[in-house]
């Protein structure tokens, strides 16, 4: 009989966080909830922060209400980050990517590296939330600050040193910063240097699965896929190995890819805006960063803003009541960026562009769900231009596969197969990671036959082909003149 194993999942989104709890014994695992928590930002000196003090109180809260386990993990978000002194104390809340410290940052660079270069060396979609960019807006607003720091930690590398004391950097995170050479998989130290970014900031990353400490009472740290995507993606629920199989980790932000042997850094693929990030079992995860439920999810706290409460279900049934492919937007414009009345700005958007101007409930979420869609198809399209593959099947991983009506538009607006599916595949894909490095299971593609088999997935079928091809068309004229209209 095998071992009983035990592991504890902390998986932090850009809204909420939660710790799950996994156990597994022959061939069999139960993973319970055991605490959940919000994440809402602050403001600190003029700049938009994550709340750490307060997320690893809820840490420590949810280690408590875990009770016995044998190992523990974190994932989080990408990008952000911690500055550390030279004692190893934290100087300052780690900002938020949703700041607006980097406006203008990546023009500015662009002026001392080409966008070409640039991506050729560190094979990211140049996007101001990098790491990179947060970097240099810092050494321009607060050089001082800067110089003071001595270590650099992502979010998920912070959590595992405050409670261990062992500093590391994990390679799929430190592969979201727009820093690190994805075939070296080390940094770029004559980059760093060309740009003035300090150097002592940084250590070798370690790869997904490594023992990295131990917590006050002994019990191992396994620093697993920092960066979530990763973890969802290593919770996909293939049967067998498939190359046409594109995926999208959707929650906050929709991480549209596919899985490679090799980077592709090619000015193709960085005029199309694709990453190359490094996977939990050492592929390279080419994909694309697309806003996604952030326009729902701000969309409600507008709503509630303005006294009126509506759940998701709520909202998701006003937008099939609402008319089809009347309005469309861009997800990606900057325009919806930041915090704030998403509902009015799409209006804006809508009348920029020589649209009907969404007006109720309904109609604005029925022209986000049909544009996530649709921005679906492009990216996945744009996917293909770059790797020469034709994609047979597409998985839906995370918070977005419980939303239905989105899992049956993005089926209909590609014409493939959709798979939804599991739901938690964050926190699935850090237990996974958890169980192999523990010798419980023998590798990541058993733990992902293993949710197949036991997590819940739907299907969904594409239909209506000729409505959402004419829509699709209307959404590339859309595109077209907003990049030439000024927006505000």
């Amino acid at each position: 009989m095998a071992r009983k194993i035990t592991v504890l999942a902390f998986d932090f989104g850009a809204s909420s966080g939660r710790a799950i709890k996994g156990t597994y014994e022959n061939g069999t695992l139960i993973c319970e909830e055991v605490h959940r928590f919000d994440n809402n930002p602050v403001t600190e000196d003029g700049h938009l922060c994550w709340d750490f003090p307060a997320l690893l109180e809820q840490v420590h809260i949810g280690i408590q209400k875990a009770g016995d386990f044998d190992t523990i993990g974190f994932d989080t978000w990408g990008v952000d980050f911690g500055l550390l002194d030279e004692n190893g104390k934290l100087l300052g809340l780690p900002v938020h990517y949703r700041d607006s410290r980097t406006n203008g940052v990546v023009e500015e660079t662009l002026l001392k590296i080409s966008a070409k270069e640039l991506y050729c060396r560190t094979g990211n979609q140049i996007l101001p939330i990098n790491t990179l960019f947060q970097l240099l807006a810092l050494q321009k607003e607060n050089p001082e600050l800067l110089s003071r720091a001595e270590h650099l930690l992502f979010i998920p590398d912070l959590f595992a040193y405050s409670l261990t004391g062992n500093m590391c950097m994990e390679e799929t995170v430190s592969s979201t910063s727009q820093m690190l050479n994805p075939i070296t998989r080390d940094w770029d130290y004559p980059l760093l240097e060309q740009l003035g970014i300090p150097q002592k900031l940084f250590r070798t990353p370690i790869k997904s699965g490594t023992f990295s400490g131990n917590l006050p009472d002994g019990r191992p740290l396994i620093t697993v896929a920092g960066h979530d995507t990763q973890c969802a993606v290593a919770a996909i629920p293939l049967t067998e190995t498939n190359r046409n199989v594109a995926f999208v980790s959707c929650g906050t932000w929709s991480l549209l890819g596919t899985e490679l042997d090799e980077p592709i850094l090619t000015a193709e693929g960085c005029r199309q805006g694709l990453s190359n990030e490094l996977g939990a079992d050492g592929k390279i995860h080419y994909l694309q960063n697309i806003i996604g439920l952030w326009l729902i999810q701000e969309s409600r706290r507008e709503y509630r803003r303005r006294g009126i409460e509506y759940s998701y279900a709520d909202l998701e049934r006003e937008a099939l009541a609402a008319e089809p492919h009347r309005s469309l937007i861009d997800p990606n414009h900057p325009l919806f960026v930041a915090p704030g009345d998403i509902p009015g700005r799409i209006c804006r958007y809508c009348e920029a562009t020589g649209q009907p101007v969404p007006r109720t409930v309904g109609e604005i979420m029925r022209c986000i769900y049909e544009s996530l869609a649709l921005t679906y198809r492009r990216a996945l399209g744009q996917l293909s231009l770059c790797t020469g593959r034709k994609f047979t099947a597409f998985h839906v991983l995370g918070g977005g596969a419980k939303d239905r009506l989105l899992c049956q538009m993005a089926a209909d607006a590609m014409q493939i197969p959709v798979v939804a599916g599991p739901v938690e595949a964050t926190a699935l894909g850090n237990i996974m990671i958890q169980l192999h490095s523990a010798g419980a299971i023998a590798s990541i593609e058993e733990g992902q036959a293993l949710i197949a088999r036991t997590q819940e997935i739907r299907s969904f079928t594409p239909g209506n082909v000729d409505g959402w091809e004419e829509a699709y068309q209307n959404y590339l004229q859309v595109l077209n003149r907003a990049s030439g209209a000024d927006i505000i």
